[in-house]
């Protein structure tokens, strides 16, 4: 991923990021040389990605032991109008650009067809989108016969994490009042993912 240096996600966000956004796109090339794309619910522990895919998705089937692979984690994105620069108006020298902040995971892969590999992936990921309810919802709340059908359905899959690449573009290299403008017009947006990327550049930007 490209990375300036003035849109290099800071180490100690990383975590966070991966926390907030659960889910991520798992890349990978099949023996044919063609690219296979997933979105997947993901666990990052100790140095790893956790998932799984429906063993009806081929994807799982074209991934050799130890191949490398990527998954993308992206939050969200939006168009940046120049208009909502003052600077244009002083010297006319803008154009649009796209704000957005993403984090890439990147190592070899391994496809587990285990169940007790798969049951502990998705008792974590139960866990992690289950604990803060008033009344969370368990694996074992299910009868186990039809965990046990249900868990037969799909096929685990981990990445060993080798890099991270982490990016937050979010007009950094504006001045402040160009970024506050931009804050400003994505925040009149329709769109939810502009106020969004208005928020993640408030605090980013230390507004």
């Amino acid at each position: 991923m490209y990375v300036p240096h003035f849109n290099v996600m800071d180490d100690e966000a990383i975590a966070p990021f991966l926390e907030a956004h659960p889910a991520g796109h798992l890349v990978t090339v099949g023996p044919d040389g063609a690219p296979d794309v997933t979105l997947l619910p993901l666990v990052v522990d100790e140095g790893r990605v956790l998932a799984h895919f429906a063993r009806a998705n081929e994807h799982w089937r074209r991934i050799a032991a130890g191949a490398p692979g990527i998954v993308v984690v992206t939050a969200a994105d939006a168009y940046i109008s120049p208009s909502w620069y003052p600077s244009k108006a002083e010297h006319g020298r803008t154009v649009p650009t796209w704000n957005y902040s993403e984090v890439q995971l990147t190592g070899p892969v391994t496809v587990h067809d285990d169940v007790e590999f798969v049951r502990d992936v998705v008792t974590r990921l139960t866990h992690r989108h289950e604990d803060h309810r008033a009344e969370p919802w368990a694996v074992t709340d299910a009868p186990e016969r039809y965990v046990d059908g249900q868990l037969k359905a799909v096929v685990g899959v981990e990445l060993r994490i080798e890099s991270v690449s982490a990016k937050a573009k979010l007009s950094q290299n504006r001045s402040d009042a160009d970024r506050e403008g931009a804050i400003a017009g994505l925040e009149a947006e329709p769109a939810p993912a502009a106020h969004d990327v208005a928020r993640a550049m408030r605090a980013v930007l230390g507004d």
